[in-house]
């Protein structure tokens, strides 16, 4: 029997704009890269996971998140 847990968070205004933040930073992170794959399979190259991961893990050490994959 699977059991799950709901947690419900009681943010404060400052809380609520830095996940919001968050969640807008993810959202263009993953339509980047969605974009650079679509992009490259219409140029017939190939783009797979480990080079999108590597990327991110140079753009992470940047310290901007803002830059395109």
């Amino acid at each position: 029997m699977r059991k799950t847990f709901k947690y419900r968070l009681f943010t404060t205004r400052p809380q609520l704009e830095a996940l919001d933040g968050q969640l807008g930073e993810a959202c263009r992170l993953y339509n980047g890269a969605l974009q650079e794959r679509r992009d490259a399979w219409k140029q017939r190259v190939s783009v797979n996971y480990y080079t999108q991961a590597n990327q991110l893990k140079d753009i992470r050490a940047a310290g901007d998140l803002a830059c395109e994959l």
